[in-house]
């Protein structure tokens, strides 16, 4: 991914931007796939989970499909141009040096946090920073505050942790962790 490339059958491909992989599990049926590795698991930027929809929404699934499936009517909302142009609006975003060492001190927290095994790598600061920017420029602003890296932290952190088999045992989860970190770091002023 990092490479924004692939080979197929010994031929390289460079693939043009913007390039970006959406990855999906269903932890349901895990017969033929397999966990990724931690170090590709550390290379995807933010992991949802999405859960069932609401009864309303489940009805409004049905009625939507009573004729046509929604995905045949489906119409692009932003153009290759938009989305390379929103990519170099988010290079203006301004982060502070403050925000900069929490968004490292967060990280950092997880590499010594009781009952982490594995913590977050320096890839997880960097994907924290620019997750934040882009919350920040969806929000209107230019320049990134606290509230914007507590708000994607445990999207973008939990997913790259490895738990002690002990402390998943106990009932601890990786989102719990982050959760627990982002309470006692110290927020910058």
């Amino acid at each position: 991914m990092a490479e924004k490339q692939v080979s197929i059958d010994g031929k390289v491909y460079a693939l043009e931007d913007p390039f970006f992989v959406v990855a999906t599990q269903n932890p349901v049926e895990s017969r033929g796939t397999y966990p990724l590795p931690e170090a590709q698991m550390d290379r995807f930027a933010m992991q949802f989970s999405l859960g069932y929809v609401s009864l309303e929404q489940e009805v409004a699934i049905l009625t939507d499909q009573r004729e046509r499936h929604p995905l045949e009517e489906i119409a692009p909302c932003a153009s290759k141009a938009d989305i390379v142009a929103l990519s170099r609006q988010l290079k203006d975003i301004r982060i502070s040096e403050e925000l900069k060492r929490y968004i490292v001190d967060l990280v950092s927290a997880t590499r010594s946090h009781a009952g982490v095994h594995l913590g977050a790598s320096p890839r997880a600061s960097l994907a924290l920073m620019k997750t934040a920017k882009a919350v920040a420029m969806f929000d209107g602003t230019d320049f990134v505050t606290p509230e914007h890296v507590q708000e994607v932290a445990v999207s973008v952190i939990a997913h790259r942790m490895v738990l002690d088999p002990q402390a998943r045992f106990s009932g601890e989860t990786e989102e719990g962790m982050v959760e627990d970190i982002l309470k006692t770091v110290q927020v910058p002023a």
